[in-house]
């Protein structure tokens, strides 16, 4: 499993990708913090998507244009998901659409992530009882977590070597609280700046993620893209 990297792992390096898609956003001044400025982003992204096919052309911008074609050319297409994964997409998509309208890219792409890091959630991470930490991210419990916590065996990759660990993680009371932190976490932290507001560019967002170090599985926004291109279809 792989898994969200703590603070004290690796600095900031990640430049917003010159792929990525800017929106037309109501955002506070210059000077405000970066909480100020994504809460604006979010609230763009969230009415955005509320519209839906309601928006014209007319009246949207030429950058939120861009994103709405952006949107239809990802198209997701879940029924093309294997018969007996189609259940983990039924259950999770209701969190994965509010969590993607947070983050300004598409379901699928929130998905793919939880259905990687879970092995489309046949893999959870148990409690000490054997019970579900409703876990689906691999987020990691590090000192700023204070909710419940359990401890699994993890693999990890140090200076390119596999290795196994035994890591404390998140643990949730349901799903919808999962989703709502992994939302939090990729929001709030400047290391996953450049995979907002992507859309649903899924090799943005899977880079993205890697080079701020959420996983140190060297392959690991390969496997996350390769995923996602599971649920597209050709918009022609």
């Amino acid at each position: 499993m792989f898994t969200q990297r703590s603070e004290s792992w690796q600095a900031a390096g990640a430049a917003v990708s010159s792929d990525a898609v800017a929106l037309s956003l109501s955002l506070p001044s210059e000077g405000a913090g970066f909480s100020e400025q994504f809460a604006g982003v979010r609230a763009e992204v969230e009415r955005f998507i509320a519209a839906g096919e309601s928006s014209s052309a007319q009246q949207l911008s030429p950058e939120a244009w861009r994103v709405q074609q952006q949107l239809r050319a990802g198209a997701a297409d879940f029924s093309a998901v294997p018969r007996d994964r189609q259940g983990f997409v039924e259950e999770m998509l209701p969190h994965a659409q509010a969590a993607a309208a947070r983050l300004g890219v598409t379901p699928d792409l929130v998905l793919a992530h939880a259905a990687l890091e879970s092995g489309w959630g046949r893999k959870p991470l148990t409690r000490s009882d054997g019970g579900n930490s409703h876990n689906l991210f691999g987020i990691k419990a590090d000192a700023r977590w204070g909710g419940e916590v359990v401890t699994a065996l993890t693999t990890e990759f140090i200076h390119g070597q596999k290795q196994s660990r035994v890591e404390p993680f998140r643990a949730y009371p349901d799903y919808r609280a999962a989703f709502d932190d992994y939302a939090d976490l990729l929001a709030s932290n400047p290391r996953y700046r450049a995979a907002l507001g992507v859309g649903g560019d899924a090799k943005a967002f899977a880079e993205a993620l890697a080079r701020g170090g959420y996983a140190t599985d060297p392959d690991y926004a390969g496997k996350l893209a390769g995923l996602a291109g599971q649920f597209r279809k050709s918009i022609r």
